[in-house]
């Protein structure tokens, strides 16, 4: 037998929650492929099968949060199997055998011979090993144990038609948990995150359109909630659609977010509206604060960019209808940020309590604005690398991130980080190191503004357009002498771009 253990997604993650099992008991699963989503603080991630065979039993079951490296599922190797069926064979024939002998007649056998000749296959057949068979779907709830509010919840559904919404939508833990308090399923909600994604505010608004028999967020009338403990259904019977179609505007809603993107709206009365924190606001709060113990320097330096901007839109056309996506400023940040690193080594490393580790591989850390929050997957060997190859492996990880599909390697071994702050128009960030490394760097929005060019023919005033960036640094593996000559090495790579720069 195979063990499934929970495997820790980051240095600083301590544990792990089953999102959802993308297997059942009994099916067939092939070396890597996609076991389970497991979510933590940060992230949602796929985890791999780490051999082929049978799923031969669930030992955690979704929703539920464990430790790193704990038992979770337990996988049935072809040898095993083959083993297996030969003694369940074996003991479908003592089966059959005293089968027979229970329905022959008193005198076909001699008194007493029945029962040594079961006793024997019974402990065969618990010497093969745990064998677990999966349970009725019925008799398994959704998330929560047995027995939990999830269950009452389908109980008490009242709905002729179809449920509005698709019972395995993705979730955080944190909102499975809000589903079970009010005694819901995702069935019942209509997801408004991206690809139908259950969030917070949708939990919320469905629960007040029940209060209020009015549509709230896009949410049915209809349908079950628990107040105070207590199952009611709530609303005329109206269907969902009729609803949609007849609102004439949204009635007043709890709305609960970590997005400062996002409006608040504040219930009729109040001054106030307390914003619980989701899990991965969680996970970033308690990262930050470990990582503002850290001794910060900062060195910042503004490139001239207008090599970087005519070399990109005289390729991006053709780069777009030849690769298929858009071809970003990142990248080439990326690039001359790992040639630097190659001539500053003590940059590429990570801090520990014995000292500065120093590391042979550059993985870039490139962070990632999702819903919730802000996580950092990693390009692994970004060194290795050629422009076209970042472009690609960042808008790889970048469209995963948002799409909740990232995978147990694209976390962890960051040795660097790099940030683009600037997307949204800012010109100067302070960045908070991503501990353990001991460097990140922000590339800020390239505006337009008036330089002075040192010519043949004395200063010349001109616009360029001009890119701030800031180096944020771990003053107890360096100094900023040494971070400014880092940036400084960054600045002239990017600023020597030119039309012989190669892509590929």
């Amino acid at each position: 037998m195979a063990k499934v253990t929970m495997p820790q997604l980051g240095e600083s993650v301590a544990e792990g929650t089953i999102g959802k099992w993308l297997k059942k008991v009994g099916d067939h699963v092939a070396k890597y492929e996609p076991l389970l989503e497991v979510i933590t603080d940060k992230v949602n991630a796929e985890v791999p099968s780490p051999v082929e065979g049978i799923l031969s039993a669930i030992l955690v079951e979704e929703g539920a949060t464990v430790p790193n490296n704990s038992e979770i599922a337990v996988i049935e190797t072809a040898d095993e199997a083959g083993s297996t069926s030969v003694a369940a064979a074996a003991a479908a024939a003592v089966a059959t055998a005293a089968t027979s002998a229970a329905t022959a007649p008193p005198s076909s056998a001699p008194p007493g011979d029945a029962a040594p000749s079961t006793a024997p296959a019974a402990s065969t057949t618990v010497a093969t090993g745990p064998v677990v068979t999966a349970a009725p779907a019925a008799a398994i709830p959704a998330f929560g144990p047995a027995g939990s509010d999830e269950r009452a919840g389908h109980a008490a559904t009242v709905d002729d038609g179809p449920p509005p919404g698709d019972p395995d939508a993705r979730m955080t833990p944190a909102v499975r948990r809000l589903l079970r308090e009010h005694g819901l399923t995702a069935a019942m909600i209509v997801g408004t995150g991206g690809g139908g994604r259950i969030t917070r505010d949708d939990v919320s608004n469905y629960v007040e359109t029940q209060r209020t028999n009015s549509p709230v967020g896009g949410q049915n009338v209809g349908g079950a909630a628990t107040t105070g403990g207590a199952t009611t259904t709530g609303g005329p019977e109206t269907s969902p659609r009729a609803v949609t179609q007849t609102a004439t505007g949204p009635a007043p809603a709890t709305k609960s977010t970590s997005s400062p993107s996002r409006p608040i709206s504040f219930p009729a009365g109040a001054d106030e509206l307390l914003l619980p924190m989701t899990q991965m606001r969680k996970g970033i709060a308690a990262q930050m604060t470990r990582a503002l113990a850290i001794p910060h320097a900062y060195v910042q330096m503004e490139v001239d960019a207008g090599n970087l901007v005519h070399l990109r839109e005289s390729l991006k056309r053709d780069y777009q209808g030849s690769e298929g996506i858009s071809l970003s400023f990142v990248p080439f940040v990326v690039k001359a940020a790992v040639e630097a690193l190659k001539r500053h080594g003590a940059f590429n490393a990570n801090w520990t309590d014995a000292g500065l580790l120093a590391k042979r591989r550059i993985n870039v850390g490139v962070a990632v604005a999702v819903e919730d929050g802000l996580i950092v997957p990693v390009i692994r060997d970004a060194d290795q690398l050629s422009i076209h190859g970042l472009n690609q492996a960042i808008a790889d990880v970048a469209g995963r991130a948002r799409a909740n599909k990232l995978r147990l390697d694209d976390f962890g071994g960051g040795t660097f980080t790099i940030d683009n702050t600037g997307w949204l128009g800012s010109n100067l960030t302070m960045p908070i190191i991503n501990s353990p490394e001991v460097g990140i760097l922000t590339m800020e929005a390239i505006t337009k503004r008036p330089v002075v060019l040192e010519t043949a023919a004395g200063d010349v005033l001109a616009i360029r357009p001009v890119m701030n960036m800031v180096l944020g640094l771990d003053h107890r593996a360096n100094d900023g002498a040494g971070g400014a000559a880092l940036l400084r090495d960054i600045k002239t790579w990017l600023e020597g771009v030119g039309p012989d720069t190669a892509i590929y």
